[in-house]
């Protein structure tokens, strides 16, 4: 048998096969095609260890005394067979002995090649071994053999007619199957997914999405759809580990004390005043008592339920909106903050959503429901503000801090007027900061931007690539304090970390959402604006919003 001794990479994958030699020994020879792609367990089966899926490569042999693995080998074969019959019986078992041992020698091709020269001069030894890391980490990818089989048994002419297949998911882990649809798209998914099932089994998840680089619309209207498989293990979301239920319980404790905090600093024109000036004085070194803090903590819980309350109603709402759609939602992740209580929380979708609709719907359930609460308890508590009946239970808090927001300013000053407004410090009751926090945060969830609440909604109203657009902007306003004041640089690091990446898509990410639902979330993203934009000063002075000294 002869050697490999070049080899090139191609585009094309391989397959191995196996055929017969004339001559007493039935041996194998190595054949490598560009025909059809199989897998790294069909080579190990077969004897071969080679671990590369997409990796394609056309070998050739050299002259010099080696065979060679095209029409010659069958010629130098046929030569060594006739020798072999007029050899003596001694010295043709000699021979097959010593044949069989460099046969099984050279027909086990070692996937950590011998000289990486073979490879060709871009691949180093460091590139071959990644590859092959790769190979053993990354996601399981589609059977070649269900591929064939869904083409043959799955598409066809009243269906979807493939025409390309491309790859899918993140890591080109599935299918993309492009061609030409046959009816209208809502009917035909419904029924590939059915005859799926039927076919392989429950073992891929199929998706219909938009296709990429299309060089026009669908004769039918609407934009011109693919198919995309990807295998369940890999598409759908894992499911949460105990070590992830401990870190939701201590976010949660982390976050019921800085709602605790947050009621305590609303009192601060009754606390110590060593405890004030350690907080407001940048030059205040030595830490005072916190001992002095405790006879404030139970006047502090009213308003810390309150916040907690805003949190929690904000997670049902996502839980009541996903529930009849049979979505599953992990727990959710609270992330506290000192100034607001809380940022929000972190909840992740645990099951692949159906369609655009529901991922819209789903999304802004938390936030209009934390915001309705929120904002319930901040009317409350402005007209309780002005009833006389309930002066023994107002803080006071500096003017200056209606300026964080352009719309709750606007409110409160219509509500508690002029004069009451415009002085050094006002008198609120303490349902006023539960709900202008509660509406922040709900403002801030509702941005645009990544796996946020109001990323999620715009993906699902107005598709991926809108959301590119409305992330870049608010990234730019955040960065620029336009949007939260002093909250907008601790806000974007908080998206920049843990929200940054848009959602997954649906199953059907074709579908539109209907009008009303694509206005719907326009209004929520102008509101969410309105409460986060701060009021400039010298706006801020012409409507009696705070007392303003200097320009």
């Amino acid at each position: 048998m002869g050697t490999l001794t070049s080899c090139s990479f191609s585009t094309f994958s391989f397959k191995i096969r196996t055929r017969p030699v004339s001559g007493a020994l039935a041996r194998k020879s190595l054949s490598i095609e560009p025909e059809k792609w199989i897998s790294p367990r069909s080579f190990r089966r077969r004897g071969v260890s080679i671990s590369y899926r997409e990796l394609g490569f056309r070998c050739r042999s050299g002259s010099g005394g080696h065979g060679n693995y095209d029409e010659d080998s069958s010629s130098n074969t046929s030569k060594e067979s006739n020798a072999t019959t007029t050899a003596p019986p001694e010295e043709d078992d000699e021979r097959r002995n010593s044949e069989f041992q460099s046969e099984k020698a050279n027909t086990s091709v070692s996937s950590r090649p011998q000289d990486i020269s073979s490879f060709g001069p871009p691949y180093s030894n460091f590139q071959v071994d990644s590859f092959k890391l790769l190979e053993l980490l990354g996601p399981e990818k589609v059977d070649p053999a269900d591929v064939k089989l869904i083409k043959d048994k799955l598409f066809g002419y009243s269906t979807f007619w493939v025409t390309k297949e491309e790859p899918f998911g993140d890591l080109g882990e599935g299918i993309l199957f492009l061609g030409n649809l046959r009816g209208k798209r809502e009917d035909v998914f419904s029924k590939l997914q059915k005859q799926l099932v039927e076919i392989v089994g429950d073992k891929y998840n199929l998706f219909m999405v938009e296709e990429p680089d299309s060089e026009g619309p669908d004769p039918r209207g609407g934009p011109r759809v693919s198919f995309g498989l990807l295998r369940k293990e890999v598409s759908e979301p894992t499911p949460t580990t105990l070590w992830q239920y401990v870190i939701a319980l201590l976010l949660f404790l982390l976050t019921v004390g800085s709602s605790i905090e947050l009621g305590i600093a609303s009192q601060i024109n009754r606390l110590p005043p060593e405890v004030v000036k350690y907080f407001t004085d940048p030059d205040a070194i030595e830490p005072p008592d916190m001992e002095l803090l405790f006879p404030f903590v139970e006047s502090a819980l009213p308003l810390a339920y309150g916040v907690l309350g805003v949190l929690l109603f904000h997670e049902v709402g996502h839980f009541l909106a996903a529930f009849p759609k049979k979505v599953r939602l992990s727990i959710p992740y609270f992330i506290p903050n000192i100034t607001l209580g809380s940022f929000g929380a972190i909840t992740q979708f645990k099951s692949i959503l159906p369609d655009r609709s529901t991922k819209v719907d789903i999304s802004l359930a938390g936030p209009f429901a934390g915001a309705a609460l929120s904002f319930s308890m901040f009317i409350v508590g402005l007209l309780l503000t002005t009833n006389t009946d309930a002066s023994g239970d107002l803080v006071q808090v500096p003017s200056m801090l209606f300026q964080g927001s352009l719309l709750l300013g606007l409110i409160s000053r219509s509500t508690l007027g002029y004069v009451a407004m415009h002085a050094a410090t006002v008198s609120i009751h303490p349902l006023v900061i539960a709900g202008w926090c509660g509406l922040t945060t709900s403002a801030f969830n509702m941005l645009p931007v990544g796996c946020l609440d109001g990323g999620r909604a715009v993906q699902g109203a107005f598709g991926r690539s809108a959301l590119v657009g409305f992330g870049l902007t608010t990234y730019t306003m955040l960065g620029l304090g336009v949007l939260g004041g002093p909250l907008s640089l601790p806000w974007g690091l908080y998206v920049l970390i843990c929200q940054r990446s848009p959602e997954k898509p649906c199953l059907n990410d074709v579908t539109e959402v209907g009008t009303w639902r694509k206005a719907v979330v326009a209004v929520g993203i102008i509101l969410a604006i309105l409460t986060l934009l701060p009021v400039w000063d010298e706006l801020a002075e012409e409507l009696g919003i705070g007392l303003i000294t200097t320009f």
